[in-house]
């Protein structure tokens, strides 16, 4: 189905676009007013999109009810420095109460029970319970339109990054199984980051993989593999020598069973083959499919 988007509401195109662009980080930004108010509030059109300069970018957008703009924005407008906390399980549903519309004269720290730390380089405080924490200057704000749901991109440079000792080892490098990172997607819908939804997508650094179209025919067109599984293959720089000294009971005994049956032994192994691919072992399964490519 299409979706023309000149032809639906603000609500509605905010609705698809928040179930589809998804999970989306959160920043979680702490800010004052010219006389030293401060207001915590949390983000989800927000990421990094600079590391030199280190530049991260959030957008607090105008209300899709009645078009008026977040206290967050008047901040950083009056005092241009913001503290961004990154928002982890343990404090996910503090920082939603936190985006309540209190009045502006309300402490988002003490209504959501958060303790307000001082920063190092910027005026606003942080947030103690977050693990991570960034300080930055305000180098722009810019509109990105005056109707209701227009995002306006706040650009902040980060001047310094506060993280927690737990989440380090002894080389300073971080682990994501550490991390239980929060992430918004549509209505009242999260995401975590932890053990059971993270996975590796290796890259090759050093040499260009050789693409899905120089897979051999048989692997290409094959019933049983899938996109993925094609991906992980062809993310080789060439296509593998088949190894004469290699063993695998499991082929073996496919190759027993399905041998007066060529083309449902092809499926065998390819469907053995998958299964190999998705436990990441991609040069096992190169040797289990060159087989039966040269058999």
């Amino acid at each position: 189905m299409l979706f023309d988007f000149s032809k639906l509401s603000p609500a509605d195109r905010q609705y698809y676009l928040h179930n589809a662009v998804a999970p989306r980080p959160i920043c979680f930004a702490s800010t004052i007013d010219q006389k030293g108010n401060v207001n915590l509030s949390p983000f989800s059109f927000f990421n990094v999109f600079s590391s030199n300069p280190p530049i991260v970018i959030f957008s607090p957008a105008r209300r899709i009810r009645d078009n008026s703009v977040k206290h967050t924005l008047e901040n950083v407008s009056a005092v241009p420095e913001v503290a961004i906390n990154i928002v982890t399980l343990d404090m996910v549903q503090q920082q939603s109460l936190a985006s309540c519309e209190f009045p502006k004269e309300v402490n988002e720290f003490e209504k959501a029970g958060f303790t307000a730390t001082p920063a190092t380089r910027i005026n606003p405080p942080l947030v103690k319970e977050s693990k991570i924490q960034l300080e930055c200057a305000v180098i722009e704000v810019k509109p990105l339109g005056n109707e209701r749901g227009a995002g306006n991109l706040v650009i902040c440079e980060v001047l310094c990054m506060h993280i927690n000792d737990t989440l380090l080892d002894e080389n300073k490098k971080m682990d994501p199984r550490h991390l239980p990172l929060v992430g918004r997607l549509g209505e009242d819908w999260y995401t975590v980051v932890n053990e059971q939804n993270l996975f590796q997508v290796p890259k090759p650094n050093t040499s260009l993989g050789m693409g899905i179209d120089s897979l051999p025919s048989a692997i290409r067109t094959s019933q049983i593999l899938t996109g993925n599984d094609l991906g992980q293959l062809a993310n080789f720089a060439s296509i593998p020598p088949l190894d004469p000294a290699f063993q695998d009971p499991h082929l073996k005994q496919i190759v027993h069973y399905f041998s007066v049956n060529p083309d449902q032994m092809e499926l065998e192994i390819h469907r053995y083959a998958s299964q190999l691919l998705s436990k990441g072992e991609a040069g096992t399964a190169w040797q289990v499919l060159l087989y039966s490519v040269v058999s």
